[in-house]
């Protein structure tokens, strides 16, 4: 994994911008209804938030570890990238930040946590073995019957943007970007690395981990970005209220650039 390029490309990203855009901001809505769902089952067996230990791998700059931390969860966050722990930390809140990397999380013991996210770590790892090895630290970290939200990107919307809509096909197939099917390859130079929905249930599959739930946080709101910004806030609301009540569609998985997997130990 090229940590440099990596580092290079969050020093300069803006992941509390993007998160802030509307398009984003679907996105965040739709992740933080889910979190919130599989938290209040735990809650059920538990007095206080404050009981509930959570684990970030791949924080970034705390845009999920600082509002979970502001309602009394007790959060511990774990982030590669200097800048965006630094970030992170700058926000005051209530959480245990450390520089880590989802690979190897040997500060922290078996069953200790009962639910981890994972949201994006597995954007920058290009091996099935590297996966494998994120997911299996996240599942070792977790107690037994906790839960393991996980985000992806998806091959189909990276392939139809930056490919047709972009223009970058013909380039991309003369640098041999895609297998015969349209499966984009990817390297470090290339950042981010994209699946399709059989490739995640391979790794659960590996590893024994049961879904619960595999949704869709953005839908097709990346694709329609000016057309959600020239909406009016009525409009943009009734769009959150229509996302919400299809993002479990499994006719639409996979279709947007995220998926959010819901696993269960």
């Amino acid at each position: 994994m090229a940590m440099t390029e990596i580092e290079m490309h969050y020093n300069k990203f803006n992941e509390d911008k993007r998160l802030l855009s509307r398009h984003g901001h679907v996105e965040f809505v739709t992740t933080m209804k889910y979190v919130h769902v599989y938290l209040d089952e735990i809650l059920k067996g538990v007095t206080s938030k404050s009981d509930i230990k959570i684990i970030d791998i791949g924080a970034g700059t705390g845009a999920y570890s600082v509002p979970l931390a502001n309602e009394g969860y007790d959060l511990t966050a774990v982030e590669l990238v200097k800048h965006n722990l630094g970030l992170l930390k700058a926000k005051g809140a209530n959480v245990k930040a450390y520089q880590g990397n989802a690979l190897k999380l040997k500060r922290f013991e078996d069953n200790s946590f009962d639910m981890a996210l994972l949201f994006g770590p597995m954007y920058h790892l290009f091996s099935k073995e590297d996966k494998l090895k994120a997911l299996s630290e996240a599942k070792r970290v977790v107690k037994p019957g906790g839960y393991i939200l996980v985000a992806y990107i998806m091959n189909e919307y990276s392939v139809i943007t930056y490919a047709f809509k972009e223009k970058h096909i013909m380039e991309c197939l003369e640098e041999g970007r895609f297998d015969k099917d349209y499966k984009t390859i990817s390297s470090t130079k290339d950042l981010y690395d994209y699946m399709r929905i059989e490739n995640i249930n391979e790794l659960n599959e590996e590893l024994g981990l049961k879904r619960e739930k595999i949704i869709s946080p953005d839908g097709p709101a990346n694709y329609i970005r000016q057309f959600l910004n020239a909406l009016s806030e009525e409009e943009y609301e009734e769009f959150i209220k229509y996302h919400l009540s299809t993002c479990e569609r499994q006719d639409l998985i996979g279709a947007g650039g995220h998926t959010l997997d819901i696993l269960r130990k």
